[in-house]
């Protein structure tokens, strides 16, 4: 479980920063740049100026298997994803993330700035050409966004849904290099809401009284 967390939730902040991307050019991507530039720009605009967000997830491994929870974001620096079926999470102070895996009882952590989280969770965002716009398509009544990295496009993809009315990020797959995928849904999103400074704390789950569910 911690392998998995870990890499649902990098690859989830290596894609949010897609705009000014070099474009790798698909049998069913977009046919003229100017149409690309546009779903590119509407989609960073959106994502830019997210401040804080809180959202209930559905997570959906390759073999079907499903686990549910709670995403929270507090930018700059702060973030944090609650599992309801398991004690595994994911937490972002402002320094460091923690990953918590609960069966281990053991935490593992990095400063953000090591990680591909930096990209969303620093204060003044930066658009750079570590990512590639493999693909834009319309799907399942959205719009479709695959990314993946420019030095390592076979290391696997990420495909960000938008719906159009409202604009908003839907969900997203995680495909790895073998070909499995992960799909991240979101539900009753929020935006612009008051959050407790508690939640982007680390601690271990056992000296926690507080329930912010």
């Amino acid at each position: 479980m911690k392998n998995l967390l870990r890499f649902n939730f990098i690859v989830l902040f290596l894609v949010f920063f897609m705009a000014m991307a070099v474009f790798i050019s698909s049998p069913h991507a977009q046919t003229t740049s100017q149409g690309m530039d546009e779903d590119i720009q509407k989609a960073e605009e959106y994502l830019q100026n997210m401040g804080t967000l809180k959202a209930d997830f559905i997570q959906t491994a390759y073999n079907g298997s499903r686990l549910s929870g709670v995403f929270y974001l507090n930018r700059p620096g702060k973030l944090r994803f609650e599992y309801n079926e398991i004690k595994d999470f994911v937490v972002a102070d402002g320094i460091f993330i923690y990953f918590y895996d609960a069966e281990l009882g053991e935490q593992t952590n990095a400063p953000i700035g090591q990680t591909l989280a930096d990209f969303l969770l620093r204060s003044d965002i930066s658009l750079t050409n570590d990512v590639t716009v493999q693909n834009i398509a319309q799907e399942d009544n959205m719009k479709a966004i695959t990314i993946v990295e420019k030095d390592d496009p076979q290391s696997g993809s990420v495909k960000l849904f938008f719906t159009e009315e409202p604009y908003a990020l839907k969900k997203w797959q995680v495909t790895d290099a073998a070909g499995l995928t992960t799909e991240i849904l979101l539900r009753d999103t929020q935006r612009d809401i008051k959050l407790p400074a508690s939640l982007f704390k680390y601690f271990k789950p056992k000296q926690d009284k507080t329930k912010y569910n």
